[in-house]
This record gives C-alpha cells, sequence and structure tokens, in this order.
C-alpha cells in the first residue's frame, strides 16, 4: 500500500537507517578511498530531498551538507552535449550497459575505443571532449556549471578545487582511458585537456536539496526549466535506467524501477516522471560504487510510495 509523502515520512526514514546501522555499521559502506578528499568522510550520514510536482521541496537528515556530485554530473554534461550537437554524439559512445566496472578498459579495447555508454569513465570523456570542440577548457567548464545552476534555480553552486586536483593526483586510470580514446581518434582534444574539465565537474559541490531540484527538468515537473527537448530528456531517463549505476544498473533497476545516476561521492540523483525528482546522499559505497545506504533508502521509498515505473 503506498504512503503519503512529506516530511516527517522522510525523517523516519533517516531515524530507521541510523537505527539499522546502530546494530549494523556495515549498512553504512566506505567511501571512495582513491581519491584522498573523498576518503575520509564520514560514512555515517544520509540526507533525503525530494522536489515534487506541486513546487514542494521535503527534506530530512544532512540535507544542508554539501557533497561532491562525481558522476551525477555526467547527466548534466550529455544533457548540454545532446542539446548541442544532438544525436552525432552517438557515433562515438554507444548506449548499453557495460557489465564492467565504470573505469574498467576492457570493452573500450574490445570495441576499438568506443565506449558502452556515456555513464562509464571513457564515455563521460569522451562527452565532455565533445563540449570542448570550439571552446577554451574554461568555456566548457562555465557552461557546465551555469547548466546545473540553471537546472536548479540557485547560483550557489560550485566547484571543490581541493577534490578536483584530488583526482586530477590520482587519476591514471582516466588518464590511460583517455589515452587509449586518443589512439582510436574518439578523443579531439589533448587529454589533459579535456580531462581537466572531466575533473573540475565531477567536483560540483550540492547539497541534496539542490540536485533534487536540479533534477526536474527530468522528470518533466511542471515548475521546471526548460533546458532540453522532451525527446532527449526521454533520451536521458532510459539512459539512466539501463546505465546509470555502472555494471549495478539492472541490480538497481530490479530493485528500484526508476531511472537513476550514482555518484563515488555517495549522491543518487532518482527520477519519479512527472511525480517527483529525489536526491539521496550517503557516502559510503557498496561494492559496485554506488551509495549503500543510499541504494536502501531509494529501495524503500519506491515500494512504499509506489513509484516504480514497472
Amino acid at each position: 500500500m503506498s504512503k503519503d509523502i512529506c516530511t516527517e515520512y522522510l525523517e523516519g526514514l533517516v531515524r530507521d537507517a541510523h537505527a539499522l546501522a546502530a546494530e549494523d555499521p556495515e549498512l553504512w559502506g566506505k567511501p571512495a578511498d582513491y581519491i584522498p578528499e573523498l576518503a575520509h568522510i564520514d560514512p555515517a550520514q544520509l540526507a533525503i530531498s525530494v522536489a515534487l510536482a506541486d513546487g514542494r521541496v521535503l527534506s530530512a537528515g544532512d540535507y544542508k551538507t554539501g557533497f561532491s556530485i562525481q558522476s551525477i554530473s555526467k547527466v548534466f554534461t550529455l544533457s548540454i552535449a545532446l542539446g548541442r550537437i544532438g544525436d552525432s554524439l552517438w557515433n562515438r559512445v554507444a548506449r548499453e550497459p557495460s557489465g564492467n566496472p565504470f573505469d574498467s578498459i576492457l570493452k573500450l579495447e574490445q570495441e576499438k575505443g568506443k565506449p558502452r555508454n556515456p555513464f562509464i569513465n571513457a564515455g563521460a570523456i569522451v562527452t565532455t571532449d565533445a563540449l570542448l570542440s570550439g571552446h577554451a577548457p574554461k568555456e566548457a567548464l562555465s557552461e557546465i556549471i551555469q547548466f546545473v545552476r540553471a537546472a536548479a534555480e540557485d547560483d550557489d553552486i560550485h566547484i571543490n578545487a581541493r577534490v578536483a586536483q584530488s583526482e586530477k593526483t590520482t587519476g591514471y586510470r582516466n588518464l590511460a582511458l583517455a589515452h587509449y580514446l586518443r589512439s582510436y581518434d574518439n578523443l579531439v582534444n589533448e587529454p589533459d585537456y579535456t580531462l581537466g574539465v572531466y575533473y573540475h565537474q565531477c567536483a560540483i559541490e550540492m547539497t541534496t536539496v539542490q540536485l533534487a531540484k536540479a533534477g526536474r527538468y527530468l522528470a518533466s515537473l511542471p515548475d521546471a526549466p526548460k533546458l532540453i527537448a522532451p525527446a532527449k530528456v526521454r533520451s536521458l531517463n532510459a539512459l539512466m535506467m539501463t546505465c546509470g549505476q555502472y555494471d549495478g544498473s539492472g541490480e538497481f533497476a530490479f530493485r528500484v524501477g526508476l531511472p537513476s545516476k550514482s555518484g563515488v561521492g555517495g549522491g543518487l540523483l532518482i527520477i519519479a516522471p512527472r511525480r517527483g525528482s529525489i536526491a539521496i546522499w550517503s557516502p559510503g559505497l557498496n561494492e559496485k560504487g554506488n551509495s549503500k545506504m543510499g541504494t536502501y533508502i531509494a529501495e524503500r521509498m519506491s515500494r512504499e510510495l509506489d513509484w516504480g515505473v514497472f
């Protein structure tokens, strides 16, 4: 039986999560330890925000705390790329689930430098490279941050320079992916240029309130800014459903049944078409690189609110 959504409901979810984790701390998962700036974040944090079709934004937990959105940024860069260059992007990036970790080079080698989808690292690097065409890195990065601010209708969204530098310092695998893409002529710009923008877009810092509001255009909510064509919105939701949780996308679709995108900063952006945009943050990750407690909360919300698309 579905439940009504209200602030008290969200607060109850947060209380229940903390109670469960008090008995089993492993439920919080572990922060991404390969990015030094993220490695020491307290995993025992949880924030939930929901932007609803009636214009309300409900929140509970640590929703005033900013976090690095990481790969959730790929949804926004893909939106810009599809709006600017359209379906020609698919000549460079495929639209299939990867079945491999997000930073794997295996499929990229097998498929001659064409990434499986735009949400794994190789595909996102190509998408960022496409945005750089004819633009200086600062211009491309400015376009990305301005798009996110416009989506959230909030200018108080910025890039965490320490996180960006931390990613650059340790991003050897991304550098290898970029050079491999270049070897197949699927990277137009110098790898350092493209990766500089890529690291900075991943280091965008937001609260769950800002992220939930930024996702309204993907949920086609009445008060959402009109940023891209409806056909592109449908394409993005399809890709989020099939590829948004890396090689855990099938399991997430089975358990939650909603389009979503995760980031290794512990964030989740979940879209309930025409109903709401949900942002959840809990920095500890599961073995697939997705928020462990966030995934549990997403499954519970989808079931209790009866918001799944299936």
